[in-house]
């Protein structure tokens, strides 16, 4: 196993997955603010889940997001 192309490969999914994420949420928050479903003055829980299913691993992570 190369490990040095392996750290490359998980580190060009993790920055992927954290760009797309960060995309994702911000849209889906400006859109409930214009809509008024949401106000600035919320907190938010989050949730991230990531699976690798041929190791048989999930792992999750909770945490919250301000908006204030």
């Amino acid at each position: 196993m190369n490990e040095e192309k392996l750290n490359m490969d998980m580190r060009k999914f993790l920055k992927k997955f954290g760009v797309s994420s960060q995309q994702k949420i911000e849209y889906a928050l400006f859109k409930a603010l214009e809509e008024g479903r949401l106000k600035c003055t919320e907190s938010l829980a989050v949730k991230a889940r990531l699976e690798l299913p041929e190791l048989n691993l999930v792992h999750e992570i909770d945490g919250q997001i301000d908006l204030q």
